[in-house]
């Protein structure tokens, strides 16, 4: 990271504050830790460490459940990530995998048995929680909506973050007859059934719905690849036909993440100040 990227990032954090955002997501794998690495040095040269609610992620890819302890995975994924952010705790620690009927039906998927069985992932980070490394847990909401269920049931978890946007509303809306695309299933509605808080990501389809070229991360995810990506354009060039005067595509994708009644937040990338100005007036537009 550059001198003016430390900068930028130093100015995002300080807009947000000024906006009263006090929330940062980030995770282990962003960047092979250099997320987690640049938000600690501009937390620290801020001295704004107080000011934010941290969270993270731990991903266990099947090569690491095959060889290791499920508890030491845990463990170690959040100690490193505590050691890059600067930090001695952080509010909300979620699972980063998908959740399938079998591992690798997905990829990084693991099995509903891998996070609430003895000696599984929600021990491993219960017993981080006991000890106040971790104040909640959460889970991303990818996978088999049975499988998924089995978590937002089981009591364990707070939150679910779940791609919730104009382009696939499914998580909150049922699927249109012939819906092509990935069917989240009402999940939303899950979570509000068990009191489980929903946070919306991929609230601008990866640009797809600002008009941008895809991020560096859309070359080379398996979740949300570039083929996806250039569907949701197509779409979103469409949709943006019959949106209401005075009203950008980028204004309706945050109201519509936000609309629905079970949604807490959303969760959505600043790489500028700008950005964040440009989210709050979205907001804020009529």
């Amino acid at each position: 990271m550059t001198e003016d990227d430390t900068v930028t990032q130093r100015n995002v954090l300080a807009r947000a504050l000024d906006h009263g955002i006090n929330w940062i997501d980030t995770a282990a794998t962003y960047g092979d830790g250099r997320s987690e690495t640049s938000i600690g040095r501009a937390l620290a040269e801020l001295d704004a460490v107080d000011e934010f609610h941290l969270a993270t992620k731990v991903r266990l890819t099947p090569d690491q459940l095959a060889q290791h302890s499920i508890g030491d995975l845990v463990r170690e994924s959040v100690e490193g990530s505590l050691r890059r952010l600067r930090v001695d705790r952080i509010t909300l620690l979620q699972l980063h995998n998908s959740v399938t009927r079998s591992r690798g039906d997905l990829p990084t998927s693991v099995t509903s048995d891998d996070a609430l069985g003895a000696g599984g992932i929600v021990e491993a980070m219960q017993e981080l929680q006991s000890t106040g490394v971790v104040d909640h847990l959460g889970i991303t909401g990818l996978g088999d909506p049975e499988s998924l269920g089995q978590l937002i049931r089981s009591g364990h978890f707070a939150t679910m973050q779940v791609p919730y946007h104009l382009l696939n509303p499914t998580a909150g809306h049922p699927a249109e007859p012939g819906w092509s695309e990935t069917d989240h299933a009402c999940v939303i509605n899950d979570c509000a059934t068990a009191g489980v808080g929903v946070f919306a990501i991929r609230v601008y389809a990866g640009g797809a719905l600002l008009g941008r070229p895809p991020a560096k991360h859309t070359h080379t995810t398996k979740f949300f690849p570039m083929d996806l990506y250039q569907r949701h354009s197509h779409r979103a060039e469409e949709l943006s036909t019959q949106l209401p005067a005075n009203t950008t595509l980028q204004q309706a994708a945050v109201q519509f993440s936000l609309d629905h009644p079970a949604m807490s937040s959303a969760i959505i990338g600043f790489s500028h100040p700008e950005h964040i100005d440009q989210a709050v007036e979205a907001i804020q537009h009529p």
